[in-house]
């Protein structure tokens, strides 16, 4: 999943610091662009080994767009940081599931086109991801 930071720039004498909108209590920091980038993926990673640990989920990514202009982040560099979330959903469990013919048909198509989904299973652990966000529930 992409997640999009926002990097303040930093000069010769103060570090590039990074804010996680989608994950508000997660923040980093690098000497250079580069540092501030790979450590907010280590302090993404830190943070969401924390939540699998409380029993919750990650919070899913946003689109860039959706902060992108905001006040707030006047100013700052945008990037995203990949962050592969299944180590942080626990063990994985094969179960039947039973779906309607057609679901299932659009489902393959889907992901057949989108190489964002892995497979079918994965498109069903995103969509069921997507729905505990709405509800709050992780």
């Amino acid at each position: 999943m992409l997640y999009p930071i926002a990097i303040e720039k930093g000069d010769n004498q103060t570090a590039f610091g990074v804010s996680v909108p989608d994950v508000p209590e997660c923040f980093s920091a690098g000497d250079t662009f580069e540092e501030a980038v790979l450590n907010t993926k280590e302090a993404l990673e830190l943070h969401f080994e924390a939540l699998a640990e409380q029993g919750l989920l990650p919070p899913l990514a946003s689109s860039i767009d959706k902060y992108m202009a905001k006040p707030d982040y006047q100013g700052w560099v945008w990037a995203l940081v990949e962050i592969d979330l299944e180590p942080f959903m626990g063990k994985a469990t094969k179960i039947n599931v039973t779906l309607p013919n057609l679901l299932t048909r659009k489902i393959d198509e889907l992901v057949k086109r989108n190489p964002a989904y892995k497979s079918r299973s994965h498109f069903l652990q995103v969509a069921a991801s997507h729905e505990f966000e709405k509800l709050h529930m992780t």
